[in-house]
């Protein structure tokens, strides 16, 4: 049996909508805020974690991404970019920025002469396996106060949302 929740600050949107445009179903409008807010006020709790091993949330996602790759840690930057959704002129920023800090490094791409690949150094990977236990923890905290069942029926949930917003066969 579901507990009764509180009102939210999506609810008073949703009561002036209601009040003002009654001919509307707003409904979705409180799936949709729900979900951006809980996005805007997740983020700023993974930053602080980040934080503490002096890292941005775009710096731990391109170190995970590469960790995640399996050894030796090494992804083409074109494979890198499209993953974290990103432009190749942003990589390229991204990936001076972490060489300058010795996180990664660029190796030549003994297939393909002419692009190089992007590799976790052994700080890299010695940082990230650090900052990635402690988001693990940190997301366990985030979501602690909800019950196992009601956390899979919500990922079941965001799986079939993310299904139909998502182009097929992306799922980097």
């Amino acid at each position: 049996m579901s507990q009764k929740l509180s009102p939210d600050a999506v609810d008073a949107i949703l009561r002036q909508w209601n009040q003002e445009r009654p001919d509307l179903d707003v409904s979705p409008m409180g799936v949709i805020g729900r979900l951006k807010r809980c996005a805007a006020l997740v983020q700023p709790k993974l930053e602080n974690t980040f934080a503490t091993f002096d890292l941005s949330s775009w710096e731990f996602d391109v170190l995970a991404t590469l960790r995640r790759s399996g050894s030796p840690y090494c992804l083409a930057p074109t494979t890198l970019f499209s993953s974290l959704m990103i432009t190749s002129g942003t990589m390229t920023h991204r990936m001076k920025r972490l060489e300058a800090r010795s996180l990664v490094q660029r190796l030549p791409n003994q297939e393909d002469a002419r692009s190089m690949l992007v590799q976790l150094t052994a700080n890299g990977l010695a940082l990230i396996d650090r900052a990635l236990e402690a988001h693990v923890e940190n997301e366990h905290k985030i979501l602690a106060s909800i019950d196992g069942s009601e956390l899979a029926e919500l990922d079941t949930g965001l799986r079939k949302l993310l299904a139909i917003l998502e182009p097929a066969g992306d799922s980097n």
